[in-house]
Order: C-alpha cells, then structure tokens, then sequence
C-alpha cells in the first residue's frame, strides 16, 4: 500500500531590494521535518516588500515599495503543481512606498496602503489575474503626537472583514482605524456609519488581527510596543475600545523598539506580536472576554522581526529577520502557546513578508 503524498507547500517572501536580494523568493516547507529550501526567486529590483495570495490559490502580489515617484503594485501566476511565479502584470498604487496589500475574498478588489504618500487604493483585478487601473484613492490628512513618526498621516495596512463588506485601514500617523463599507463592483468605498475608532496619542497603528470567532480585533501599536484589543460589530463594521496600549515587551526593557506585526493562532487562544528591537516574538493569551495577557517571549534568533506567520494548521511559526537575512522556524504548542526552534533556519536577503500557500 502505497502512502498518498502529503500536498505541496510553499512559502513566498517578499524582500528589500538590498544585499543581493533578487525580488520574491519562493521556498518549499517540508511539513514532515520543518525545513526550508529555495525553489525559486522571481527578478523585481523594487523592493517587492508585502504579499497577498488570490482567494483562488492562481495568483499571487506584491507591492513595489521602491518604486520611483508613485510605487507599484504587481501581479503574477501561481504555477499549479510547483507553486512558481510568473509576472503578469504592473499597476501604480497612486502614492509613495506602497507597504501592504490586502484582497478582498471575492478575489475582485485589492487594497494598498501607500505608507509614504498617506494615501489608500483600491485596484480591481480582472479575470484573468491581472491588475486593473484604480477604482478609488483616499489622501489623508493631519498628524499625531510623535513630531518625528507622526508628522503627516501614514496609511499602513487594510484588513477586510470576515463578513467581507468592511475593510480597516489603519493610519499610523493620526492614530486612527478608519472603517469603510466597499462595494465590489464598482471598487469604490465610503466611511462606514462609525468612519474610525481612535487610539492612544503617539501609539502608530500598523497592523491587524481578526479573532478566528469574528468577535474581537487587535491592533499593533508599533511606536508604544503594545496592543489594541477592540469589540467588533459585523452588522455595522463598528469597532469599541475593549483595552489600550497592552505592553507586549518584558518590564525590564529599556531599548529602542517598533512592533511590527499580529496574528492569533488558528483557535484564538493566543495572540503574537513581533517586536523590533527587543527581537523577540511576544505570546500573550487571549480571555474569553477577548482580552490578551502577556505570557511569554521567543527570541527570533536574528535582527529586526518585521513579519512573522503562525501556520494555519497550528503546528510552525514561522520568523522573518529583515537586517540578519534569516528566516527561523519554530514548533507551536498550542496547549501552552510556546515556540521552541526545530533547528531549521533558510538565508534570504531582507525578508519582511511571508505568505505559507499549499499547492493545488
């Protein structure tokens, strides 16, 4: 009797175009012993920093952070079978160092966030994988308390909503989630009955979490450290301050830190956050009242954790250095939240973004 063959995966990371970095790297995951080897590297000289994977599984993007003027954004074709890219197309994202890209789960609009030009955009994608023209783009004004971080707003992130009708942009710049109601046919989007829920003075909103029950959101407070834990409402997309600027660093810490990126695990039990600086990957567990606790720190064996991925199944995390061009892998123990390291780390330049896609 023959063993069917576990199917194929494959992690995508999106790098800075520095230190011999070639573009968007593609590697397969060995489920079986958690190693990493390279299978690929897809050219693109402009810093393909964050990606995104069509809810289809046929098409992955990235936004083109360097680009000159306005940044861009790109799309390719997932090869069925080995998981490799092909370019398809470019578009612009209408403002300057696009950061993050978001889908939506018809798979019809993307939603960048222009980091550098303080702007959000809406681009459809056609049937046939590729980037239309933008449908929508918002400019942002004001500033917040950190004169340096915050001296002009900062669009860094959009996360749709589970119910797929809202999507949450967060602006590190003024300290606010703003919340907008899209409409998938025509790619445009207006502010939600509640428009934004606000944050601390001086926290920098970059990145969300949804909870895997839909009730609760949290939001990394990259300039403060810490964590935002918000009540969602999916009737209305409106979002209530449960609890602010939870430390998500040791009491002991007195270096410089920027927290960069969340998830929860697959169950909602616990909740991580990468910490820029400190190097570490901060567990907390997570209430019934939605509430996160911190438990425990996982150093991630290099410099500058920008992103991290905890793997759908709940068994490997997954830690990407973006100065120690590394990328480490760890063991979940979904009982008690911890990570231990299998041993196994893989050589990327400037990783900052990875995606885990199983291959059709």
């Amino acid at each position: 009797m023959t063993r069917a063959q576990s199917p194929k995966e494959v992690l995508y990371v999106g790098t800075y175009s520095t230190r011999g970095s070639e573009g968007v790297y593609v590697l397969e995951f060995d489920r079986a012993n958690g190693s990493l080897k390279q299978l690929q590297t897809v050219s693109n000289a402009k810093s393909p920093s964050f990606l995104a994977i069509h809810p289809t599984g046929k098409y992955l993007y990235s936004v083109n952070e360097a680009a000159a003027n306005s940044g861009g954004v790109s799309s390719y074709a997932i090869e069925p079978k080995t998981g490799k890219l092909t370019m398809l197309n470019q578009q612009s994202s209408h403002g300057r160092g696009p950061c993050h890209i978001a889908i939506d789960q018809t798979g019809k609009l993307a939603f960048v966030s222009n980091y550098g030009g303080g702007t959000f955009t809406v681009l459809p994608i056609q049937n046939d994988g590729k980037l239309g023209l933008a449908t929508d783009t918002l400019k942002y004004e004001g500033k917040g308390a950190h004169a340096q971080r915050q001296e002009k707003p900062h669009i860094h992130s959009a996360t749709v909503s589970p119910n797929n009708r809202f999507v949450y942009v967060c602006d590190l710049g003024t300290d606010k989630v703003y919340i907008y109601e899209f409409d998938q046919a025509s790619g445009k989007v207006k502010p939600a009955a509640t428009p934004y829920a606000s944050v601390s003075p001086g926290s920098g909103p970059r990145h969300i979490t949804i909870h895997p029950n839909g009730k609760y959101l949290y939001l990394v407070e990259e300039l403060t450290s810490s964590v935002a834990t918000f009540a969602l409402n999916s009737k209305t997309g409106a979002l209530t301050l449960l609890e602010d600027n939870v430390k998500t660093l040791p009491a002991d810490f007195s270096g410089n830190n920027t927290s960069a990126d969340i998830h929860t695990d697959p169950k909602g039990k616990f909740l991580y956050q990468s910490n820029r600086g400190y190097n570490a990957l901060a567990i907390l567990s997570i209430a019934a009242d939605g509430k996160p606790t911190l438990i425990g720190q996982q150093p991630t064996e290099g410099k500058t954790p920008r992103n991290f991925l905890i793997d759908p199944k709940g068994e490997y995390a997954f830690a990407a250095n973006q100065d120690t061009d590394n990328i480490v892998v760890y063991k979940v123990d979904g009982k008690t939240g911890k990570l231990t390291p299998t041993g196994h780390q893989i050589k990327v330049p400037a990783p900052v973004c990875l995606k885990l896609f199983t291959v059709k």
